[in-house]
């Protein structure tokens, strides 16, 4: 009897054990715990935590998947006839501005992230704490629920259907401080003068500066309903990263922070692959005239039209290409740096 009452606790121990080490936190793939069977419990210094682990994991991202960034923006917002590829725009870029041209833009993103990924943490914890808590879980009460013959720890698990939700939620509440940051990373990113001199913006915060001076707030947070349609597609990132992180616990020996780099860089591309031509068109809108008269894009509608008339069904996805390939490194790097910096805290 004893012998048995030791193996249950420790069988309790090990499932406890791997419900811990697998909550990833964050931002397109800070990701929260996709298999906490627990959601009430959490760690009063998560949220401290979170915030300094996602500063690593920014840099982290952002010097793996920055270039890719940029290649990607050029393409989307350039005529057909000035690049004929990703290859042909890396190589322009190099060439004519040196190795800082696939990095111009980049301090709005290291900054931005800091904030964005320690919204991300909170913002998600807090829906998927409400999404199971309300909805979830008195649905699962109800006699004529399927779910009432799952056992009680997968009872209180979060369906992936809530990871998809709480990801929307969290996608729509990081976007009032992305749009700005997007904003103004797109349009230092479509500066192709190689000398600083020639640039309309100095940096991102002489940028900053002349958009509010002329514009405003509003005109700072130009393209956030864009951003906003372009963030709902949250619902499929973490979603199927729930998915991804179940799949590989149960039928494979992969050790926890493998199972967070390949569900998190599978994930990113799943996101980039049913939301990419949302991109397309959010960059158009950041990077068009801020000025009334000479705006092309009064609507969102009037830009995604604009890509298909002028460059056809393609036109949505250029610039795929480096996009997806960033996806990966730098999201599952992003969320190894992250997960390294939270055992470290530990």
């Amino acid at each position: 009897m004893s012998t048995t009452l030791k193996d249950a606790a420790a069988s309790a121990h090990d499932a406890s054990t791997a419900v811990a080490v697998t909550t990833p936190l964050a931002n397109p793939v800070l990701a929260l715990s996709s298999s906490n069977t627990n959601p009430n419990s959490s760690n009063g210094n998560g949220y401290y935590k979170g915030f300094v682990a996602g500063i690593f994991s920014g840099i982290a991202k952002l010097s793996v998947g920055h270039p890719f960034d940029t290649i990607k923006v050029r393409l989307q917002t350039s005529a057909s006839a000035q690049f004929t590829g990703p290859i042909d725009c890396l190589l322009q870029t190099v060439r004519k501005e040196g190795v800082n041209g696939i990095y111009k833009g980049a301090t709005p993103p290291l900054l931005g992230w800091m904030c964005m990924d320690s919204l991300m943490l909170g913002s998600l914890t807090l829906y998927r704490r409400l999404l199971n808590e309300h909805v979830f879980q008195p649905l699962r009460a109800k006699p004529s629920n399927p779910a009432i013959w799952l056992s009680d720890a997968e009872k209180k698990r979060l369906p992936p259907l809530g990871h998809a939700i709480a990801g929307m939620f969290a996608g729509w509440t990081v976007s009032f401080i992305a749009a700005p940051v997007e904003h103004v990373k797109a349009r230092l990113q479509v500066q192709y003068q190689a000398t600083k001199s020639q640039r309309l913006y100095a940096g991102p915060i002489d940028c900053t500066r002349q958009i509010f001076r002329a514009h405003g707030i509003a005109g700072l947070w130009h393209g956030l309903s864009a951003t906003l349609l372009f963030r709902t597609q949250f619902f499929f990132w973490w979603g199927s990263y729930d998915l991804l992180t179940t799949y590989f616990k149960e039928h494979s020996a992969l050790s926890t922070p493998a199972i967070n780099f390949w569900a998190g860089g599978l994930s990113a591309q799943v996101f980039w692959l049913t939301t990419y031509p949302t991109d397309v068109i959010k960059q158009r809108i950041m990077t068009d005239s801020l000025a009334p008269g000479e705006r092309k894009y009064a609507r969102w509608v009037d830009a995604a039209r604009a890509v298909g008339r002028e460059q056809g069904w393609k036109g949505y996805w250029r610039g795929f290409a480096p996009c997806f390939l960033r996806a990966f490194p730098a999201n599952a790097v992003a969320l190894v740096a992250f997960e390294g910096v939270m055992r470290s805290l530990d």
